[in-house]
């Protein structure tokens, strides 16, 4: 190749290289131009976290959050992932962001495998009828009935809390067939909105869904609603999760988001209208739509993450209510096999929390606020007595699954191992439905005096409703017993022998009731 030929080769590559490199380095450099000449250049340091467009997320991204921060020299970005968590905790993993928004179950699930990159220090807010499972009502009117009915299908997003609320009312309920991951009631779809459509267009019998969509589907009379976390307590529970180098290295950085954020939520308890026209300003959606989607979502303040979360003592009071939801989160993910054993590291749910900031700043509450105004909605009042008649026009809502109740031989008395069943009942099911009153029905089998068998079932019904109220202090009027004798016996399964079928009739069984809508 001649001098000239290679000078011109060389020239050209060069130029290549050097265009190359200016069009991909223009937008570092505008960028770095751009922060250096605005307020975000006087910035000590900028904080990433990782959201999606969850409406309890709002305050933390919100405009009045990123001012009160920059004022405090930390400048804030959100980047809006779209729900996918494995790759939101991937980057927590990486580094590339420094603080994580999840569910609780979503973070154990995608976390695991690496390790739990980042520790929970803050509760953001819980489900609280943002989410429920919709039903036809022709097809399915009650969640009992998905015991016995076949062939239906159900619309839910993977991987998210619809996910998570399914399995949790699979297991407390015992719906066994949702258990099965390859069933073909599996309608897996990309959002509440589709499995809003597929609902409406007959496709699927059922779908779990969260606001607006929820209100949107009940607005006609086809459809039923079995169940909402309006009527649970921390089922879906979402939090804020900090890269643990960042937590190590910067700690004072971690205290100033969170102090900002908690003056955020107060700014707009004390300005609600704000609230609203964000969620209106960056959801798109109509100002009856926002207050909708409001009403589905309970912001858990300081005092709040402090006394009933952190187990961080407030006037006397402090329960670790994050510890408690990874436990039995934990168990749910193991009955469905997601894991073949706990993923928590040494089997230690505290080592997933870190509760020194919330324990910091609530040394000085005054300035924050106290909302006690904003207690979960079955925290007072109680429920008031009922006539037999209003007991019956209740709605069923299922029967809570429990292992047989051991009653000491021929008499209505519980043994320890009953004792021990109702303790597991109150702690794995009845904690997390406050709201809904319980019906307690004692059967017999199917020998003997008729009006002897009633008798017992139904002293064997009141033996339960007394340990309740003695032992976990229930509200009185929220139980009702009913001795069924052998009227109602349990269908004998196929080939079942009838000394094996008659072993399973004598039972104690628990309904959740409420209101008929």
């Amino acid at each position: 190749m001649k001098t000239s030929a290679k000078l011109f080769f060389i020239i050209t590559t060069v130029g290549i290289f050097l265009m190359l490199g200016y069009y991909f380095a223009k937008p570092f450099w505008v960028k770095k131009i751009q922060i250096s000449s605005s307020d975000a250049g006087q910035a000590e340091a900028t904080l990433t976290i990782g959201v999606d467009s969850w409406a309890g997320y709002l305050p933390l991204c919100s405009g009045e959050m990123r001012k009160r921060l920059l004022s405090k020299g930390l400048l804030l970005q959100c980047e809006n992932d779209n729900g996918n968590y494995a790759e939101r905790m991937q980057k927590l993993y990486q580094g590339k962001l420094d603080f994580a928004v999840a569910t609780v179950d979503s973070y154990i699930l995608n976390a695991a495998q690496y390790d739990f990159p980042g520790s929970i220090i803050m509760v953001i807010d819980e489900s609280k009828g943002g989410d429920a499972i919709v039903a036809l009502k022709d097809k399915i009117s009650k969640l009992d009935q998905l015991k016995t009915k076949q062939g239906w299908k159900i619309a839910f997003t993977p991987a998210s809390p619809s996910e998570h609320l399914l399995k949790s009312i699979s297991s407390h309920f015992d719906l066994q067939a949702i258990r099965n991951k390859k069933g073909a009631w599996r309608v897996e779809v990309s959002g509440s909105e589709e499995a809003r459509k597929r609902l409406e267009a007959g496709e699927v019998d059922l779908a779990v869904l969260w606001e607006p969509d929820i209100s949107k589907v009940l607005a006609s009379e086809k459809m039923v609603k079995l169940i909402g976390t309006e009527d649970t307590r921390r089922l879906i529970v979402d939090i804020l999760v900090v890269n643990r180098t960042l937590a190590k290295d910067h700690p004072e950085w971690v205290k100033k988001l969170l102090m900002e954020y908690f003056n955020v939520l107060k700014f707009f308890r004390d300005n609600p209208q704000s609230l609203v026209e964000e969620i209106r300003s960056q959801s798109k959606i109509s100002e009856e739509q926002a207050l909708q989607v409001l009403k589905g979502v309970r912001f858990v303040n300081l005092t709040e993450n402090a006394r009933d979360w952190f187990g961080i003592p407030v006037n006397g009071q402090g329960k670790d209510g994050l510890v408690s939801t990874i436990e039995s989160t934990v168990e749910i993910l193991l009955e469905h096999h997601d894991f073949k054993q706990s993923p928590l590291p040494e089997r230690d749910p505290y080592r997933l929390q870190y509760r020194t900031f919330v324990e910091e700043l609530v040394s000085d509450l005054t300035q924050f606020g106290n909302t006690s105004e904003q207690l979960p909605s079955g925290s007072g009042g109680g429920f008031p007595p009922l006539t037999p008649e209003q007991w019956e026009a209740l709605m069923e809502i299922g029967t809570l699954r429990i292992r047989p109740i051991p009653f000491k031989s021929g008499t209505m008395e519980l043994d320890e191992n009953g004792e021990a069943e109702l303790d597991l009942l109150v702690q794995n099911q009845l904690y997390h439905y406050p709201n809904f009153r319980i019906l307690v029905t004692g059967h017999t089998g199917s020998r003997g005096d008729r009006l002897a068998n009633q008798e017992l079932s139904l002293q064997r019904a009141e033996a339960v409703k007394k340990y309740l109220l003695e032992k976990h202090n229930l509200d009185t009027n929220r139980i009702h017993c009913l001795g069924m004798g052998s009227e109602r016996p349990l269908p004998q399964d196929p080939g079942e022998s009838e000394r094996s079928f008659e072993y399973r009739l004598p039972r104690v069984e628990l309904k959740l009731l409420a209101p008929t809508i």
